[in-house]
């Protein structure tokens, strides 16, 4: 039988053959998603390879396979021996050109990605060697692996589908093939269906598709051609309680569109309205559920709970077990969103034993990835890696849209958990690019800064501040969290006061993303941090102490041992009596919990303080003492900028502050208050300064050295008046901005070198400085109970 639709693709096969009969051989990696047609294309190379006298050897990954396991069989298929089961780098290679030498023939390998990276792996391998012999290799996957020889299976045209499915009218053809978006399989199938009536009512072509053809989109990802199906049928004259049911998934899908917004109210409103009229309780309950997607209000938590339970009462009296178990999941998302995990776990048991009963696929695949989340916030790491690995089998099992994406972020949010932030921040850009819109720019942001990168966190958070400020969503406030713990590190005042009213309407709350595929810790941690930054001692000590007793309550130990080390910093910054008690006891549970939990990261900032920790000039360079540590680093501008902060911990000082006194003070544009001698007086003298400075540290003469640095920071204050700090603000800005990038790259340049050689000195500098236009030293957990520099 002839592929319809497939020219080129059976024109690329014929050279493959060609090649083959030449004994050149090669190799074809043939993409597509499911129902694209992959299968009816290596039938097709099978039948052409027959009529040419090739012979041909196939075949196929089924998701059960384990390590080598079908290239094992494809070698004992060709009577070639067999891989060890402890396969070395040389018994591959050796398989690999066996399997490229010989022929002529054809091999054909079916869905290669479900039989596991190793086999991937060996792919790579033998595609490098065929071309020795006249053998031809044509395996099948769902996404590109970045092979040269890729050929991507796309969707018919709509005259091609016609020709797929002569006997549906014109209509229902183009009903079709918005529905599949041209995939052959996925359309036949549609095909097949039109000849039913949809759930007791006889309805059209466009009409029965807009309602029942599962969306191929990734959440927030828009499936334009149901989109457009949905708009079709919603312009036709249709019952009320049909018509309920188009408009409120035409909202639902329009959630991926952040200007859609208002549109989407619309047409939910509109659909309940005409669902509560028809009487139909199938209907109301359908539309209710497309109402909390469609609209997805962050605030609307309690009204998501009583609209789940509407959908499940709704859902049983219509016998609508799909969208019962909608309710049910509802149920789950908003019990989160409330901090109450306890009874959020009792709704996803409900759910999951429900789905059983009803035999969902979905379902098998949405419990163990929420299971996931939750054993990583529980710190069972090991568990959490177990339920991700079979979410990843059962979402290519049943074919959901989302599982490499869902598989991707609970993978993310684990290693983020252990510190492993490394790779995390180009995969979050590149979302942000396929969904603009949706926030993922602030996970980066967030991931940017807890790895050390503050000057590209800074300007994140400035770029996407104003957006975020004025968004809403399933991710927004995920994204406020995420830019809350920049902010709380490099934010100015303003942007720190920003977030914190932004997020206080949600405090006694969990930072819950989308449909609680993630959730990243009580908002009063995040108000508690905004609140040290903006030194309100109270509020800050109040919100760490709800975060807590949430932590406490939900045995999130990770989330726990953070907010510890929060509140610690929290309780020391305010003083209080019995503070420093509190703050000692409260490092000593984190420290007993990260090493319970094997958090090497946060122990390192938990170190117990030493007393006392020095910086001092150590002839041309200086000497780091750091309790057990010791470093020797060469003298650099950053050394100076770390030398002033740590003289004075908790006070913010300017960037210009910093960098004055030598290349970088630079008087603004404009008539000067100083004249050129005496600005050259000023400099001289804090030249001069230094001088003293640098003999005082030199003698270890404490005092001279105070004196000293007492002087320099008078004279740079009033030199910063006189040269009109605040009297022209375009240049002020300009010279406060080339100060902020010129010190932060600086210092930062500086507690790298300290953290090769000095490790936990280094993680304590990382987790107490903070940057931007105000630069302060602000002790964090881990750090001496004072600096002598």
């Amino acid at each position: 039988m002839a592929l319809i639709g497939r020219h080129r693709e059976l024109a690329t096969v014929r050279q493959l053959l060609d090649r083959v009969e030449a004994g050149t051989g090669g190799h074809l990696l043939v993409t597509g998603p499911r129902g694209a047609g992959k299968t009816a294309l290596v039938d097709a190379a099978a039948r052409l390879a027959a009529d040419r006298g090739i012979p041909v050897l196939r075949a196929a990954g089924t998701g059960r396979e384990s390590g080598l396991s079908i290239w094992r069989q494809l070698l004992r298929d060709l009577d070639a021996g067999d891989l060890p089961p402890d396969a070395g780098p040389r018994d591959l290679d050796g398989a690999a050109r066996t399997i490229a030498q010989g022929g002529p023939r054809l091999l054909l390998v079916d869905d290669l990605d479900r039989a596991g990276p190793p086999a991937v792996a060996f792919l790579g391998l033998l595609a490098s060697r065929l071309g020795a012999g006249a053998t031809a290799l044509l395996t099948t996957v769902a996404e590109p692996l970045g092979a040269p020889a890729d050929l991507r299976l796309r969707g018919l045209t709509e005259p091609d589908l016609a020709r797929l499915t002569p006997d549906l009218p014109a209509e229902a053809v183009h009903a079709v093939w918005l529905a599949s978006g041209g995939l052959p399989g996925v359309a036949l199938d549609l095909a097949a269906g039109l000849t039913h009536e949809d759930q007791g009512f006889a309805v059209d072509a466009v009409v029965h598709l807009a309602l029942t053809t599962p969306s191929g989109a990734e959440f927030l990802d828009l499936d334009v051609g149901l989109i457009r199906l949905l708009e079709d049928a919603a312009g036709r004259p249709l019952a009320p309680a049909i018509r309920a049911r188009v408009l409120g998934r035409l909202g639902r899908e329009l959630l991926g569109d952040p200007s859609a917004a208002r549109r989407r109210r619309e047409l939910v409103d509109e659909a309940v309205r005409l669902a509560r009229e028809s009487g139909d309780p199938g209907a109301l309950a359908e539309v209710l559920d497309s109402r909390l997607h469609a609209l997805w209000d962050p605030a609307a938590a309690e009204e998501r709970l009583s609209t789940a339970a509407q959908i499940v009462a709704q859902a049983r009296r219509a016998g609508d077990t799909a969208t019962e178990l909608r309710g049910l999941f509802w149920t789950f998302v908003a019990q989160a969103e409330l901090g109450d995990l306890s009874r959020a776990e009792a709704a996803l048991t409900a759910y999951a034993r429900a789905a059983e009963f009803a035999g969902d696929a979905e379902a098998a695949v949405v419990v163990p990835a929420r299971q996931a989340m939750l054993a990583t916030i529980r710190g069972r790491f090991d568990e959490a890696e177990a339920l991700t690995a079979e979410v990843a089998v059962r979402g290519q099992r049943v074919g959901l849209p989302d599982t490499d994406r869902l598989v991707a972020s609970l993978h993310g949010r684990l290693a983020m958990m252990r510190g492993e932030l490394g790779p995390q921040v180009d995969t979050l850009r590149g979302l942000a690019r396929r969904l603009p819109g949706h926030f993922f720019e602030a996970t980066a942001a967030r991931t940017m800064v807890e790895s050390g990168r503050e000057v590209e966190a800074t300007l994140e958070l400035d770029r996407l501040l104003p957006a975020v400020l004025s968004g809403s969503g399933p991710r927004w406030v995920g994204a406020l969290a995420d830019l809350a713990v920049v902010a709380s590190r490099t934010g100015t005042p303003a942007v720190a006061q920003a977030l914190y009213d932004v997020l206080l309407p949600y405090r006694g709350r969990l930072v819950v993303w989308g449909g609680a595929n993630t959730i990243t810790g009580p908002v009063d941690d995040y108000l508690g941090r905004l609140a040290v930054r903006l030194d309100r001692g109270e509020q800050a000590v109040s919100h760490l102490d709800d975060a807590v007793r949430l932590e406490e309550r939900a045995g999130t130990l990770p989330w726990l041992a953070y907010t510890l080390a929060a509140r610690a910093d929290a309780l020391t910054a305010r003083d209080h009596p019995g503070d420093r008690e509190r703050a000692r006891d409260d490092l000593a549970r984190a420290r007993g919990v990260a090493g319970q939990l094997g958090l090497r990261h946060l122990l390192g900032v938990l170190a117990p303080p030493a007393d006392e920790w020095r910086l001092s000039r150590d002839g041309d360079g200086w000497r780091l003492d750091a309790g057990s540590e010791t470093a020797r680093l060469r003298d650099a501008r950053g050394l100076r900028y770390l030398r002033a902060l740590l003289a004075a911990p908790g006070q913010e000082i300017p960037a210009v502050d910093l960098v004055a006194g030598g290349a970088g003070l630079r008087v603004p544009d404009g008539d000067p208050v100083l004249d050129a001698t005496a600005r050259a007086a000023y400099r001289s003298r804090l030249v001069v300064l230094d001088e003293q400075l640098d003999a005082a540290d030199r003698a270890g003469d404490v005092d001279r050295a105070a004196a000293a640095q007492a002087e320099r920071t008078a004279l740079l204050a009033e030199l910063r008046r006189a040269t009109g700090l605040g009297g022209r603000p375009r240049t002020q800005a300009g010279e406060a901005e080339r100060a902020r990038v010129n010190a932060t790259r600086a210092l930062w340049a500086v507690v790298e070198r300290v953290e090769v050689a000095a490790p936990l000195a280094g993680a304590h500098l990382r987790a107490s400085l903070h940057t931007g236009r105000l630069f302060r030293y602000q002790p964090a957990a881990g750090g001496p109970a004072r600096w002598r520099v």
